[in-house]
Formats: C-alpha cells, sequence, structure tokens
C-alpha cells in the first residue's frame, strides 16, 4: 500500500496487482498498538482502510488478480495471472509478503487473533499479568519466550524434541529465566474456548494427554515467503526463499525492488515494511528516470 502510495503521487503510471483483499496479514491482526501516529491504538482492518483511502486520494489503480507467473528481462517485466492476462511494466515491486508456518490443529484457526499469535512483538503486551504457551524450539521462538516475560506471568514452552535448536545463548538465557518453564517431548494437539482461548491440549510422544489452561499460545515455528510465483533462482533469495536486496530495495535485476515481508531480513513489523514500500517506490522512480 505505501509502495502503491509513493508511487501514485509521484505521478508514476502504477498499478497495484492484489490477490485478495489489501492489506495482507495487517488485516487479521486484532489490534495494532505500535503505530506511529495512533496513541491509543486501532484494529489491524482500520489501520489498512485508511492506507487504502490515503492511496487512493492520489488515483493509484488497482486490480484483483492472482499472479502466477513472473518474467523479468531486463528491458520488460511481464505478470502472468490465473486468468490469462498478462501486464507488462519497466519496473517491478515486489511484496508478496510472508505467511506463519501453522500448526494445523482444531481451534488454531478459530482463536487466530483471540489469543492465538503468530508475533510475540505484536501482542505479547496484550497478555500481561497471564499464563500462555510458546510452541517452537528454535532461535525465534526462544528469544520471544523470553521477551514474552516482560508482561505473562509464566510463559511455558513446548517443544516436540527434548533438547531445543536454538543457539546456546539463547538457550542459556532461557533456563535462567524463573518465568519460563518447559514441557518436552510434547506437541500441542488442539486449541479450545468458548469466544477465546481458555486451554490447550498437549500430546507426548508416548500418546499420553494432557490439558493446560492458558489464555494464549504464540505458534513461533517460522514464516513461509508467498514466492511461488516468482523466479527466485534470478531474483536472488536466501535459505528460506526470502529476496535479497540492497539498502535500496533493489534486487540483483534492474528496476525490480522487493519490500516488506518477502525481503530477506530479521525484523517483520508493519512499521518497517511501510518504510521499504516508500524506499522501493522511490528507487523505482529513480530508476525509470534513468531510463528516459
Amino acid at each position: 500500500m505505501t509502495a502503491g502510495l509513493y508511487a501514485a503521487r509521484d505521478r508514476l503510471q502504477v498499478l497495484l496487482v492484489e490477490k485478495g483483499v489489501v492489506g495482507g496479514q495487517v488485516l487479521v491482526t486484532d489490534w495494532i498498538d505500535n503505530y506511529p501516529g495512533f496513541p491509543e491504538g486501532l484494529p489491524g482492518a482500520d489501520l489498512i482502510e485508511k492506507m487504502a483511502a490515503q492511496a487512493s486520494r492520489f488515483g493509484l489503480a488497482k486490480k484483483n488478480g492472482n499472479v502466477v507467473g513472473v518474467e523479468l528481462a531486463d528491458s520488460e517485466k511481464k505478470l502472468i495471472l490465473e486468468s490469462g492476462e498478462e501486464l507488462s511494466c519497466q519496473s517491478l515491486i515486489i511484496a508478496t509478503g510472508a505467511r506463519p508456518n501453522k500448526l494445523g490443529i482444531p481451534g488454531e484457526e478459530k482463536f487466530t487473533g483471540k489469543g492465538v499469535s503468530y508475533c510475540a512483538t505484536c501482542d505479547g503486551p496484550f497478555f500481561r499479568g497471564q499464563e500462555i504457551i510458546v510452541v517452537g524450539g528454535g532461535d525465534t521462538a526462544i528469544q520471544e519466550a523470553d521477551f514474552l516475560t516482560k508482561f505473562a506471568s509464566r510463559v511455558t514452552v513446548v517443544h516436540r524434541r527434548d533438547a531445543l535448536r536454538a543457539t546456546r545463548v539463547l538457550q542459556e538465557k532461557a533456563f535462567a529465566n524463573k518465568q519460563v518453564e518447559f514441557i518436552w517431548n510434547s506437541s500441542v494437539i488442539a486449541i479450545e474456548g468458548e469466544k477465546e482461548v481458555e486451554r490447550v491440549r498437549i500430546r507426548n510422544n508416548d500418546g499420553a494427554e494432557s490439558e493446560i489452561a492458558v489464555t494464549g499460545i504464540f505458534i513461533l515455528i517460522g514464516t513461509i515467503p508467498n514466492n511461488e510465483m516468482l523466479p527466485l533462482e534470478k531474483l536472488g533469495g536466501d535459505e528460506q526463499g526470502f529476496i535479497k536486496t540492497d539498502n535500496e530495495m533493489r534486487t540483483r535485476i534492474p528496476g525490480v525492488m522487493a519490500a516488506g515481508d518477502i525481503r530477506s531480513k530479521a525484523v517483520r513489523q508493519v512499521v518497517n515494511a511501510a518504510g521499504e514500500g516508500a524506499v522501493a517506490a522511490i528507487s523505482a522512480e529513480h530508476y525509470l528516470s534513468s531510463l528516459e
């Protein structure tokens, strides 16, 4: 949205191609407390509505379509839509985002945004003084479990193995934190409650099941880039499939930028995605000016 806003405001001939409803992951974020300019916070859907209205004021054209293929020549970039339509451009900004890995268990979808979260930085403050669960054993899960003790009274890490995959320094910090507990060799098999999360069911590797009363569960088992339609080898991706760029959001292909959660980076927040969108649009304008 920010890339489109900047490009439209700069009077570029720009089209935003969107697979579904504009807004991506922000739309399913119940409440955003940390986006500058909104001291009381606001629902994710409201933030996107404001962004869309602002972009529309500058005449941003939008098109709904599922991009199933991307061709990237130096002189012309082409999008192939599921409908068979093809769109050509001189410069392209890729902002396809990412999606969290999910457990795929009963209750997960139902309680997303109502106790189920995939981002500790985003939602941790909503769980002050409460007991929560973190699922995962990698760097992100263990680092975020430690971070969540700033808010929660107790954080229980559920891991399917008997040892963590996180780096040693993160493990040592978590083991030393008296608010962090561990359930080993176990998996969460269901999330239950009425209107919000009230408990989870856990099964250990021997098949024994138990219940834990919690108000929140943070599923931190990695993210998946939305890159299925992209020629990643040509673009340049990291081991997880995220696109590598320079500080100006430029990929290795002239005229092609990437911004937001599709980029290879450490921090994925609304505020830095918006900033990257602005930088990508400015880089696109500079590239088009160089052609002239």
